[in-house]
């Protein structure tokens, strides 16, 4: 919820939009006087002002013109009863967020306040995705094999091209920190990066997620929401597990790639777009084509470069480069990893990949929290896809289900897809037995 300050010469208007304005979850505060409303910025600064345009002493364009030459990241809406061209031409010119006219209806305000929070959300995640991921990509892409340098020089080749990336490879390989490094080292870097979980959506909300809805679009819809399309605009839309997409969406996204427009659901109006498109998958989308489960021409339209994430068990001798990233990042640079240690982990195929790693050796460090890590501290092969009868503890038929499951999250990261999978069940027959069991 926002900070808000309201300036209006009406007493009563200024009391009546702070109750609106509060009543709906936001901290507000009024006065009549734009002086104070100065100080209030130089001592505790909200996050927004609305202010009157028209005021005696000072009014809204100097009010505004004052706040960004004091605090630049305060956004600032202007409200007026005498709109025109030119009203809406200084507002913006002085870095005005937007105006309204009076009167209006507390809806519309509220959603202009909305749009507000979810502009200042997407500049806070993009600061911190700068200070996270170096303009270099091979700050956060752990390893020095082959294959990996192969990976890290297709994202620099990729830096200057805003072509569409298919990143490909098991789950638990890093492919969203990949398409992360794409969109920090690309000409969008400055714009956001919105990802998608395509697999983790429910059928039914998935376009609505995509491509947002006006209010009343349907029941609960009660206000406007942007799409992931429209979030993007100007960064990288991330689209991972791709593959799992419905068939019946498979067509809009297209269209939306190809055109560059999308509508919301309930609206009639087209908006434009510009996003660059990463998706990923763990599936093999030339067999999905062959099965009738993935369009072939949407296929083409985002594979324009793919990039194949090798599975760790191809590049082992990364594993101890990554281990010890990980146990620097935790903030243990007293523990380290014994030769037996280092031995048993290269030793393993690891079925989950670097998440299953991850796992492993945060298990590890709960056991043993300073020292030397030694190849008793390593506990492997709680995946389901190692065998299962011998770590199963009950003979029980529904107790042993249960307990594969758990072992299959946890193995999964808690990604339901890739818990799906390895058990090689469908997703909707897991959540039926995650219900059935009463599991999280």
């Amino acid at each position: 919820m926002a900070d808000i300050l309201i300036v209006d010469d009406e007493a009563k208007i200024g009391k009546l939009l702070a109750a609106e304005l509060g009543d709906a979850g936001h901290r507000t505060t009024a006065t009549t006087n734009p002086v104070e409303a100065l100080d209030r910025v130089g001592a505790t600064p909200p996050d927004i002002i609305i202010t009157d345009l028209r005021m005696d002493g000072m009014d809204g364009l100097t009010l505004l013109k004052k706040v960004k030459a004091t605090a630049p990241n305060i956004d600032v809406v202007v409200m007026t009863a005498y709109a025109s061209v030119q009203t809406a031409l200084d507002t913006m010119k002085h870095g005005a967020y937007d105006y309204i006219i009076k009167p209006f209806q507390t809806e519309e305000l509220l959603l202009l306040v909305s749009r507000i929070e979810e502009k200042r959300h997407l500049e806070a995640e993009n600061e911190g995705l700068r200070s996270y991921i170096s303009t270099d990509a091979g700050d956060e892409i752990i390893g020095s094999s082959r294959e990996i340098e192969i990976v890290k020089k297709m994202i620099h080749d990729l830096a200057a091209s805003d072509a569409s990336v298919l990143i490909t490879g098991e789950s638990g390989t890093g492919k969203e920190l990949v398409a992360r490094a794409l969109h920090a080292t690309s000409k969008r870097a400055g714009g956001p990066f919105i990802a998608l979980n395509c697999a983790a959506i429910p059928e039914t909300l998935i376009e609505s997620e995509l491509f947002g809805y006006e209010r009343g679009a349907f029941t609960g819809a009660v206000r406007r929401k942007a799409g992931h399309f429209q979030l993007a605009n100007g960064g990288t839309l991330f689209l991972d597990e791709v593959g799992d997409l419905p068939q019946s969406l498979q067509p809009k996204l297209l269209r939306a790639l190809e055109e560059k427009r999308v509508t919301p659901l309930g609206g009639v109006r087209e908006s434009h777009v510009d996003i660059r498109l990463v998706t990923a998958t763990h599936r093999r989308l030339e067999e999905e084509i062959a099965a009738g489960t993935f369009r072939q021409d949407l296929f083409y339209r985002i594979n324009v470069f793919p990039i194949s994430i090798p599975p760790l068990r191809d590049r082992k001798g990364d594993i101890p480069i990554i281990a010890k990233s990980f146990l620097a990042e935790w903030g243990r640079p007293e523990t380290e990893l014994g030769d037996d240690a280092t031995q048993r982990l290269v030793a393993y195929d690891w079925p989950g990949n670097v998440r299953e790693l991850r796992n492993v050796l945060e298990r590890a460090t709960i056991i043993r929290p300073s020292g030397t890590i030694s190849a008793n501290d390593i506990h492997l092969g709680d995946s389901p896809n190692m065998s299962r009868a011998s770590s199963v503890t009950t003979l029980n038929l529904a107790d042993a289900e249960r307990e594969i499951i758990l072992r299959a999250l946890d193995s999964a990261g808690g990604n339901k897809s890739e818990a799906a999978r390895l058990l090689g069940i469908t997703r909707r027959a897991l959540y039926g037995r995650l219900e059935r069991y009463g599991i999280e």
